[in-house]
């Protein structure tokens, strides 16, 4: 036993060799750490949000107290700013042309309801043409007046005819039951109401009247008194006219074509044309 004692090489000094190779494993990894932790900048508040959301999962304190966390500050980040990106030109076309379809659209919207306002009050207005023609309607049989519609307008035609004396703007007396018809018609309905005169093309000058337009105006001023004089139908709505003979409704060739251009006007313009606008310009 002694012999063998002996016998053993006698051991080096110093650290084994391993040791110093584990040794420069850990500091590359301490280097490769702090690198990391350099070029990362950790967000505290998304941070805290992702504390809350772990802590509403695991229902664990009711207050969790949440410290800033170190950040590590980036050599590139302080050195070099991020510049702001740039549309292409292709991304640029693709925006304007997404824009044109949302106005294309909206252009198209816009148009349907426009002609879906105008076809409702074109029946609206065809109901209430109907309810005046079905007031008038032994007038309008004996040929002293006429229910026309024009589009969204109400026109109460009264022909010279029982109505006027040739030359003059003086209502005939038996005509004033039928203005009696013809303003409570009016009265029934909204918006702005048109009294326009018109005349053959047969000059006249006269010692009341000098010209047609002279005499198709008071005729026009005779009706607007005729429907005013009541004052159920407020004088703000109403509007006078007088057209002479540039307006006919057929060529004065003939005694019964003059006859049927020789009239007063009564005008309905319907208040639901600016309730239409209205709905439109919000529409806009």
């Amino acid at each position: 036993m002694s012999d063998d004692a002996e016998d053993c090489p006698p051991c080096k000094a110093g650290s084994p060799a391993w040791v110093m190779t584990f040794a420069d494993l850990m500091s590359l990894l301490m280097c490769f750490f702090v690198l990391l932790l350099s070029f990362a900048t950790m967000d505290v508040v998304k941070f805290k949000q992702m504390a809350a959301s772990l802590q509403n999962a695991f229902g664990v304190q009711t207050e969790v107290p949440v410290y800033d966390v170190v950040k590590g500050t980036s050599i590139v980040a302080q050195h070099f700013s991020p510049s702001t990106a740039q549309p292409t030109i292709i991304e640029e076309v693709k925006q304007s042309t997404q824009v044109e379809e949302h106005l294309d659209l909206a252009d198209v919207d816009k148009k349907r309801i426009e002609k879906e306002l105008q076809e409702q009050r074109k029946k609206e207005a065809e109901k209430e043409a109907e309810k005046i023609r079905e007031s008038l309607k032994d007038e309008i049989e004996k040929g002293l007046v006429a229910v026309e519609l024009q589009g969204e307008r109400i026109i109460i035609r009264i022909q010279e005819k029982g109505s006027f004396p040739s030359g003059s703007a003086v209502l005939n007396s038996s005509f004033s039951p039928i203005m009696d018809k013809i303003t409570m018609a009016v009265r029934e309905q909204s918006g702005k109401v048109i009294i326009a005169g018109h005349t053959d093309d047969i000059p006249i000058n006269t010692e009341w009247y000098r010209s047609n337009w002279e005499l198709s105006s008071a005729r026009a001023v005779t009706v607007a008194h005729g429907i005013l004089s009541d004052g159920s139908i407020s004088a703000e709505r109403v509007v006078v006219e007088g057209h002479a003979d540039t307006q006919p409704l057929v060529l004065n060739d003939s005694r019964t074509n003059r006859a049927t251009n020789r009239r007063v006007e009564i005008i309905l313009v319907r208040g639901d044309d600016n309730a239409g606008k209205s709905v439109l310009q919000v529409i806009r």
